[in-house]
């Protein structure tokens, strides 16, 4: 997989090289490259916003630098990238489209700022909006982090397959409570039956635990079809 990031500050995404998307780097398994949006403005400024027509606070990512970087960038990789724009207006993220995005060869991420990007470089070559919340960051690089992050651990090779197949959401159920050693912490005691050997009753309080913490803090899910 190849991911372009297009933002304002580069220095923010410093988190994508370490731990296992750092490891996935080096592996092979995906490509990660982050690109200055000033570097594709044209005045001696580099000035990349405006203000917005019709008046009111803030100021407005231009179309010209943002429509020239998408255009360089997405003409020196193949296949066409699916563009994406982060910004709260966008869709709101779930398990379900991110395994979907994961099985795409190349996304393009644009990191949404100020007010808001020229609607015109949305309608010509953003192909989707994603919000990861319904509230508002100071810009996407954040939300773009987010959505790599969120995206890479799902590719093959990343991460064992096992260990996907049990997390929150996978199965429209949030994930069973863990226990490691020592078997009793400040008087509190591991559940026994996590150390009978009796793997089927281990699986049944599993998916029992699992069922309820759901019940108590997502019912929507369970509007979902269960496995």
């Amino acid at each position: 997989m190849h991911i372009d990031i297009i933002t304002l500050f580069p220095e923010m995404f410093a988190p994508l090289q370490h731990s296992i998307i750092q490891r996935a780097q080096k592996a092979g398994l995906v490509r990660i490259l982050i690109h200055q949006l000033r570097d594709y403005a044209t005045n001696k400024h580099h000035t990349v916003d405006d203000t917005p027509y019709g008046g009111g606070p803030g100021m407005v990512l231009k179309p010209e630098p943002l429509s020239a970087a998408i255009r360089a960038i997405g003409a020196s990789q193949e296949p066409e990238a699916h563009v994406i724009l982060t910004t709260p207006q966008g869709a709101l993220l779930h398990q379900k489209r991110l395994e979907e995005l994961s099985r795409m060869p190349r996304l393009m991420i644009i990191c949404g700022h100020y007010e808001g990007v020229d609607q015109r470089v949305i309608d010509k070559y953003v192909h989707e909006e994603i919000s990861v919340g319904d509230y508002v960051l100071t810009g996407g690089e954040l939300p773009a982090m987010v959505l790599v992050d969120a995206v890479v651990r799902l590719r093959p090779g990343v991460i064992d397959a096992e260990s996907l197949h049990h997390e929150s959401f996978t199965h429209s159920l949030l994930d069973w409570p863990h226990y490691t050693r020592p078997r009793v912490f400040e008087g509190m005691e591991v559940p026994p039956v996590l150390t009978c050997g009796d793997h089927a009753a281990i699986e049944r309080f599993r998916r029992e635990e699992a069922l309820r913490r759901t019940l108590e803090r997502r019912p929507e899910l369970l509007k979902s079809p269960l496995p």
